[in-house]
């Protein structure tokens, strides 16, 4: 039974997942959202664990001097965002020492080359595709945690403005099937709903604005308009992205990325590189004229299709269509650079058991979780790979997400 009792606490840090966190009087950890260090709280637990606590913010009874208004009425009722109480500075700031946390506490690393992390240059109206979720009546909103339910908005600041002109618009009676519903920007303004739902039935809808509409079922898809497909615009090159596959939320940041892999990897005609996890072949596309070979791996078919159509000028480019864990250790050549941009995951015990036994002299690990990144980087460190620097990237401002890339050696 959970402690109904309340509690104040005075919080020392920010940690990863948008917490702060603090000591019990029992000498426990407890995390407490939309706090900052240094000030002291009422809080009431809503997770009560042999070795940790997580409550529920009830009252700031000192608040930090860092601490500001944030921009939407809906904050810390939802869960879209973590930081809107920092400023853009200051959340910058968090993150780096939080990652530096990540790295040496999760992943033993004694003294990480952490870069300094780079902006995004747009802090709001940033998302080119966003996730809603339904609640009974029909309304559409985000999750929230704290209580598990889907919180209704009638605004939000992190969409950018075509998308934000238009979701307000979206009434739909309450669909019980309907798991997830996705609004996609694509070139030339286009949008695109991808609903994800647990039937294959195809629901019947009536929508009196030029969006294509694409229902994802668990064995099938129904195309409400005239293909299942979207073109985005990634530095002045045009890259088709089926209703299923991912592409990263800030394309200014993706960019940014891009040319940080581009300036830092010794690429060269004699390389032989592989994409895994390629997806629709992003970072494949701006680095397969700099290489002699390139192979990507990528296990949805979708997004196979996509890499496919998205690479057909090269001549030197190969995709194998399979699960990373099962292409890697089955690939019969040297590989020079590697590259793996897994899930929030990580890579796994496999993958990492097929790094080990493929040793690439070179490997580039993209991560968005670093958490799961930490606990892969252990295993590298531990398996004779020097993590030679790390570069944070600021993807999702107003949020606790960190994106890194970063390059290791073999010893």
């Amino acid at each position: 039974m959970i402690d109904q009792m309340e509690y104040t606490v005075t919080l020392d840090k920010l940690v990863y997942g948008g917490e702060a966190m603090g000591r019990l009087p029992d000498g426990r950890a407890i995390f407490v959202p939309f706090a900052l260090p240094g000030e002291k709280v009422r809080t009431r637990l809503v997770v009560d664990k042999k070795g940790f606590a997580r409550g529920e913010l009830l009252e700031i009874l000192e608040p930090s001097s860092l601490r500001i208004d944030p921009c939407c009425k809906h904050f810390s009722i939802c869960d879209g965002c973590h930081y809107q109480h920092l400023s853009y500075t200051e959340q910058l700031k968090e993150k780096e020492e939080i990652l530096r946390d990540q790295l040496v506490r999760l992943g033993g690393l004694e003294n990480p080359p952490i870069e300094p992390i780079i902006a995004s240059p747009i802090e709001w109206n940033y998302r080119n595709h966003v996730i809603f979720h339904q609640d009974p009546t029909g309304k559409f909103g985000y999750s929230s945690s704290t209580p598990k339910k889907i919180v209704p908005i009638e605004e939000c600041f992190l969409p950018i403005n075509s998308l934000n002109e238009f979701w307000p618009s979206l009434e739909f009676e309450h669909l019980a099937d309907l798991k997830s519903l996705k609004l996609r920007h694509g070139e030339d303004e286009s949008l695109m709903i991808v609903m994800e739902t647990r039937t294959d039935e195809a629901f019947e809808l009536e929508v009196d604005f030029p969006i294509k509409i694409i229902q994802r079922g668990p064995e099938s898809m129904h195309v409400m308009s005239d293909n299942y497909f979207q073109e985005i615009l990634i530095m002045e090159k045009a890259f088709r992205i089926s209703a299923g596959s991912f592409y990263r939320a800030n394309t200014a940041v993706n960019e940014k990325m891009i040319h940080y892999l581009v300036d830092e990897l010794p690429l060269t005609q004699k390389t032989t590189l592989v994409d895994a996890y390629s997806g629709v072949g992003i970072f494949s596309n701006f680095i397969a004229s700099k290489v002699g070979k390139l192979i990507g791996i990528e296990s949805d078919s979708g997004a196979v299709s996509d890499f496919l159509v998205n690479l057909e000028e090269f001549e030197n480019v190969e995709i194998y269509e399979d699960l990373v864990d099962n292409a890697l250790p089955t690939l019969d050549f040297p590989i020079d650079i590697l590259l793996v941009d897994p899930p929030k995951t990580g890579l796994g015990p496999n993958v990492l058991d097929a790094i080990v036994l493929k040793s690439p002299p070179i490997l580039v690990y993209v991560s968005s979780d670093t958490a799961t990144f930490a606990r892969d980087a252990k295993r590298l460190s531990r398996s004779g790979y020097q993590m030679k620097k790390i570069q944070p990237f600021d993807l999702l401002p107003q949020t606790y997400h960190i994106e890194t890339v970063s390059i290791w050696e073999k010893e």
